[in-house]
């Protein structure tokens, strides 16, 4: 079994709402991830959507690992860089906005062509 790995790196959504949607599609055929992912109604879900489109174009370009055969093995939502502002309140004082992000992992695991042949 090979892995194949891709990132997606300061997704602008919090990684509670993006885990939501990674819950969905965790341990799948992606095939079925993918249309899962395609009529999910969360914002979150075209960027993964797109993460896994490119994972498994990785996958059966570079690896040469047939589309059929790739299972979702790995799929987490890390903490990425978090943006901190402020917000002016009354009398003076100000209230943190803290603007999180986040950073999703992907790894695919299949068969490659030449197994088969």
């Amino acid at each position: 079994m090979i892995e194949v790995r891709a990132y997606l790196k300061r997704l602008d959504t919090s990684p509670k709402k993006v885990r939501l949607i990674l819950g969905l599609v965790r341990g799948l055929k992606a095939s079925t991830a993918e249309e899962r992912l395609t009529f999910a109604n969360k914002r979150a879900a075209l960027p993964v959507l797109k993460l896994l489109r490119s994972a498994m174009a990785n996958a059966t370009h570079n690896h040469q690992l047939r589309r059929d055969s790739l299972r979702i093995k790995e799929i987490r939502a890390d903490e990425g860089p978090m943006e901190n502002r402020w917000r002016p309140r009354a009398h003076g004082r100000a209230f943190p906005i803290r603007q999180r992000s986040s950073r999703v992992t992907i790894v695919l695991t299949g068969e490659s062509e030449e197994k088969q042949a």
